[in-house]
């Protein structure tokens, strides 16, 4: 696989590092702010690669695509920050040429986890003894909290979970309701990532964890999509097509 690598941050190196590692040829590294072989993708890049692998900032992202649509190319999106103009960022793959799959996570692991808190959920449903939290780390630079993962696993507990009706983020003053998901979000040092799911009753507690060590797991997620759209795949996709793929 011929992969350009669009955004050579901390997560372009990473993903770097996985390509090597499965004996792909990267044919560029492309970072607007000077880091990398080029400012901008060149038709000779575009022309020779199969895919494009981007974990950038979402300013040009419609460009972007227009391009990766025009040159046929097999697009992972790990770029957020987008989705409020998702039609036109995704409108150049709906001929058919090229692809396009994209989500805000793409750690196996990560994915594994929610498949767990999903499950969890259904089973405890009719257990009122049951009580359920949520808990997440991250770093101190973390911008968002909760974190995209969390609320993705706290929306799961409220899918399968009757009792339960709303998150509740943040450090609540005084008891917090019967129906409240709360979703604690610490942030210090420079943990990549814990997200914890707590069941709870009189008698027992059990706990769903993942702990992400580094940024490994979410460039080999990339890549394996990657591989995946190679497979003889058009149109658009998202993380959780692939992920289902591969798991069930």
């Amino acid at each position: 696989m011929k992969v350009i690598i669009m955004g050579y941050g901390r997560m372009g190196r990473e993903i770097e590092k996985i390509l090597q590692e499965r004996g792909h040829q990267i044919i560029s590294r492309v970072d607007p702010g000077g880091f990398g072989d080029e400012l901008t993708p060149s038709e000779e890049s575009l022309t020779a690669a199969d895919a494009v692998i981007e974990f950038a900032l979402p300013l040009g992202i419609e460009k972007n695509t227009a391009l990766y649509s025009q040159f046929d190319l097999k697009a992972v999106i790990g770029t957020t920050g987008w989705t409020d103009r998702k039609e036109t960022v995704l409108k150049p793959f709906e001929n058919g040429k090229g692809a396009c799959l994209y989500g805000s996570n793409f750690s196996i692991g990560a994915h594994l986890f929610f498949r767990l808190t999903e499950a969890a959920s259904k089973m405890i449903n009719k257990v009122e003894e049951y009580d359920i939290m949520l808990t997440e780390y991250h770093h101190n630079k973390k911008v968002d909290a909760p974190s995209g993962t969390a609320l993705t696993a706290a929306n799961l507990v409220l899918k399968n979970m009757d009792r339960k009706k709303e998150i509740l983020p943040g450090n609540p003053q005084g008891a917090i309701k019967p129906e409240q998901l709360h979703v604690a979000s610490i942030r210090g040092g420079h943990i990549p990532g814990i997200h914890t799911i707590t069941m709870d009753s009189p008698a027992d507690s059990l706990e769903i964890s993942h702990n992400a060590r580094n940024r490994s797991g979410f460039a080999l997620g990339a890549v394996m999509a990657a591989e995946w759209l190679l497979k003889d795949k058009s149109g658009i996709y998202t993380v959780d097509d692939f992920i289902s793929d591969l798991l069930d």
